[in-house]
């Protein structure tokens, strides 16, 4: 069937809304001249690369919804769907500036993804088809990367190590939604027996917050693992450990310092290799810091030819095409993440998408540690063939993209 032909925008508005943190964010509405509406929010985070567009201006949300009303709004009234480039273009030229520190990357953000949404739904398609065209058909649906144990920024008197992650593969996408949930209960049990009197709680992103150091967490995450894979939950279902190490945020004066040891470059690389062969880990993200492209390099090296193990550039990449050309020409990475507020538009998130491709790498879709209840995060790997998307496991906020793509699921088949 032929998609109708799009329509105009005749309202656009940008309210202050708050995320799964509580604190303020944006959220994009725009309603169409044949009565469309669609409505978008922007996620926030909190380990933030250092490539990073500005969430904000200075002076937080009122003051983007200022500029919004003041230098944007009727730029936008008028314009015809269908058009993401040109819509992105826009937001970029109003702005100005190199780092989005005038709208906000979290404004531009809601908005690109929010006219993206006006368009499908003027389509009369889901917002991946929309995005994909025909490239993706049929789409392929991706591993599912979930937070199971928080450390780093994400919890407080956790581990060093940010997230120790599941990466979970089925024929079914709702029983790799199951086995990550089964992981993550097994986790709570066996810290309970562990600590049966310490008040056990969950950090940003829903994983638990563990009393023990990097070691002894990354082993109760691969015990998880072990133990639902071995109960044969599900028919095909694949259960496997990783972590996002966040390295950043502990790398103090060209030393990697953690609380029972501090390493050089050499030591941390040879320190994740050795996680990596003991402890069988399918995917490590940003175990380096965010400047060092030629040491991931060697460790990519060592650790992902074949796709043995995911090495997954964050940090060191933000979603910034011209950071993504310079890893790929050194081969960084197998893999690369995508956070559409990183770098503020759907346009340059699809830019970063061809040249990973052109690569020969993967990308993975993911959310941020201040999340909004929207789905749309679940439609981008579809869109942009992404080999996994990174949602969390638990929570309101994580589990509305997992039911999303669930949903997208059931209708594709």
């Amino acid at each position: 069937m032929t998609a109708p032909a799009p329509g105009r925008i005749a309202q656009v508005r940008l309210r202050r809304i708050f995320d799964s943190r509580g604190n303020p964010t944006v959220e994009a509405e725009i309603l169409t001249d044949r009565g469309e509406r669609a409505v978008a929010g922007s996620p926030s985070g909190a380990s933030r690369g250092a490539h990073e567009v500005r969430p904000f201006p200075e002076g937080g949300v009122e003051v983007a919804q200022e500029r919004f009303r003041e230098r944007l709004r009727d730029r936008l009234v008028g314009q015809a769907l269908g058009d993401q480039a040109g819509f992105d273009a826009t937001l970029r030229e109003t702005d100005g500036s190199s780092d989005l520190s005038t709208l906000g990357g979290n404004t531009t953000t809601a908005l690109s993804i929010c006219y993206a949404l006006a368009t499908a739904r003027a389509q009369e398609l889901p917002l991946w088809r929309s995005l994909a065209g025909a490239s993706r058909d049929p789409p392929v649906f991706p591993a599912l990367v979930g937070n199971v144990l928080n450390g780093g920024v994400h919890a407080l008197g956790g581990p060093d190590i940010q997230e120790f992650l599941v990466l979970a593969e089925a024929p079914e996408i709702s029983w790799a939604v199951e086995g990550m949930v089964a992981v993550h209960r097994e986790v709570g049990l066996r810290l309970r027996e562990r600590f049966p009197h310490a008040a056990l709680g969950r950090g940003d992103e829903g994983g638990w917050v563990s009393p023990l150091g990097n070691l002894e967490t990354l082993g109760l995450l691969v015990g998880a693992c072990q133990t639902v894979q071995d109960r044969g939950l599900r028919a095909g279902l694949s259960l496997r450990p990783g972590l996002d190490l966040a390295a950043s945020e502990f790398f103090r004066d060209g030393r990697y310092v953690y609380r029972e040891q501090t390493l050089d470059r050499a030591g941390q690389i040879g320190f994740v290799e050795g996680l990596t062969d003991r402890f069988h880990l399918a995917y490590v993200e940003d175990p380096l810091d965010q400047e060092d492209f030629e040491g991931f390099a060697e460790l990519t090296a060592r650790l992902g030819r074949g796709g043995r193990t995911w090495v997954v550039g964050d940090d060191l990449y933000t979603t910034d095409p011209d950071r993504v050309a310079r890893g790929m020409g050194l081969a960084s990475t197998n893999a690369v993440l995508l956070k559409v507020n990183q770098v503020g538009t759907l346009t340059e998130t699809r830019r970063v998408v061809t040249r990973a491709e052109a690569a020969g790498a993967w990308t993975v879709c993911s959310h941020r540690s201040g999340e909004t209840p929207d789905a749309w995060l679940a439609h981008l790997p579809l869109a942009f063939g992404s080999r996994g998307l990174k949602t969390g496991v638990l929570g309101g906020e994580r589990m509305a993209k997992l039911n999303e793509l669930v949903r997208l699921r059931s209708r594709e088949s």
